[in-house]
């Protein structure tokens, strides 16, 4: 399995970014993926899940509203729309894979992660 994001940089407050994560290795549409982040010196949070068939989507409260969750499943690729950009969206994000196909919210529920990509919102 292997998972590598992009699309990660510095962005205004108010602005976006879209995030993907190239998967590899394994059956993609079998499975639900996720989006997490880190920001420093705190613990990495649940952001987005999207079920196998993009059926399911789910959002943190906190980037509810201003971010988006998609895949393409004939690309093998997943995707995070970040709008509305705010400061405290700073922090590393990172791609997911579900141990099966449903939406999953915790950590414990992901058997892979990616490496992670870089997000700061600054003016």
């Amino acid at each position: 399995v292997q998972l590598v994001e992009s699309g990660g940089g510095l962005a205004q407050p108010g602005g976006s970014l879209r995030l993907s994560c190239a998967a590899s290795g394994f059956t993609f549409s079998n499975y639900g993926m996720g989006w997490f982040r880190q920001a420093p010196g705190r613990e990495r949070e649940f952001v987005a899940t999207i079920s196998w068939r993009a059926g399911g989507t789910y959002y943190a409260d906190s980037v509810k509203g201003r971010f988006t969750i998609s895949r393409d499943n004939a690309k093998n690729t997943l995707y995070l729309q970040m709008s509305s950009l705010k400061p405290e969206d700073t922090a590393l994000y990172y791609c997911a894979k579900a141990r099966n196909e449903i939406s999953a919210k915790t950590m414990e529920e992901y058997n892979s992660w990616g490496q992670g990509t870089q997000v700061t919102v600054s003016s």
